[in-house]
């Protein structure tokens, strides 16, 4: 089902949002849908890479993490990720 773990991250995060009332399941489809549509892509190569956009626009619009947070972990993440040594566990 997952490709990479950080899919099946984002997937329990979305459930467990929902499940703790953040934003409600019917939310979430939307903003899923609206991201895949923009996507262009019906092939699913790009699934959870909606998957986490409609995570962070969901995040974004509830007040759950502001766009600049959110910008400035996704750069502290891609840092961390792309100076880790291959094999290793990539920490924040």
């Amino acid at each position: 089902m997952f490709d990479e773990p950080w899919q099946a991250q984002a997937f329990a995060l979305a459930v467990r949002l929902s499940q703790t009332g953040a934003f409600t399941w019917s939310e979430w489809t939307q903003a899923l849908s609206a991201q895949i549509a923009a996507s262009g892509s019906n092939d699913g190569g790009r699934y959870y890479e909606a998957w986490l956009a409609a995570l962070e626009s969901l995040a974004a619009l509830k007040g759950l993490a502001q766009p600049t947070e959110l910008e400035r972990r996704k750069a502290e993440w891609d840092q961390a990720y792309r100076t880790t040594p291959h094999g290793e566990p990539v920490a924040l």
